[in-house]
């Protein structure tokens, strides 16, 4: 393979799925089960703050106990050991990459493992059950805390330093995400543009397949630490 520079990795619910984490999208994914609307909006907390914050609670219990799978690791590897950079920007609220040791890594969708004040804005790890009756260590007002996550409507997180690493990259790899959540969906065309090798690793072909120069399917703890090897 060739010596690449500067790398951006995209991953999404398909890498976490064989640690026993639910994707969202499959037919027997999270939304299958839950109304977007009724639980993953700004505006479903503002009406429902208790039905929110329970939805979150039964993920937070969920991500309990779960390991990081060999992609996890295989990722953490070409961290450690590329000579060049690499960057990792997750669409995941799990604690996996960190658990396998990545350690520059954007979760654009926040983390299940902290909480926010909608108040004060103040955050910070939080591995309990939220309720309505908490108060703020920050601000001390009730009512307003929530999980760090970024909800449908929102703004993902740190999205000009994932701008600018796309826009200097010369190899983005997608894997394990649908395709259809925007703005992720169109990270593979900033790449494109900035002249990037782009490479699709998924267990089947996701929506925008076609727009990716390369594309390798199946199982993540397959195709992920062989493709890892390929490139170290």
């Amino acid at each position: 393979m060739p010596e690449y520079k500067r790398i951006v990795i995209l991953s999404g619910a398909g890498l976490s799925a064989e640690s026993g984490l639910s994707t969202f999208r499959d037919k027997d994914g999270i939304w299958a089960k839950h109304k977007i609307e009724d639980v993953a909006t700004p505006e479903a907390f503002a009406r429902d703050p208790e039905r929110v914050l329970e939805f979150y609670n039964t993920r937070r219990k969920g991500a309990a106990g779960v390991k990081p799978n060999a992609a996890h690791e295989a990722l953490a590897r070409l961290e450690r050991e590329h000579p060049g950079d690499v960057l990792t920007v997750t669409q995941n609220i799990d604690p996996l990459h960190e658990m396998a040791g990545t350690q520059r890594l954007i979760h654009m969708h926040g983390e299940i493992l902290k909480k926010l004040c909608n108040h004060c804005g103040a955050r910070e790890p939080w591995e309990n059950d939220l309720s309505t009756v908490l108060a703020c260590g920050t601000c001390e007002k009730k009512g307003g805390l929530r999980p760090d996550v970024v909800w449908f409507g929102e703004m993902p997180y740190q999205m000009e330093e994932i701008s600018r690493a796309l826009g200097a990259c010369d190899l983005f790899l997608s894997i394990g995400t649908s395709g259809t959540v925007y703005p992720a969906a169109g990270f593979v065309m900033e790449a494109r543009n900035a002249g990037a090798h782009t490479v699709e690793l998924n267990l089947e072909p996701s929506e925008g397949a076609s727009m990716f120069a390369q594309a390798v399917h199946g199982p993540a703890t397959k195709v992920v630490p062989a493709f890892v090897d390929g490139l170290l």
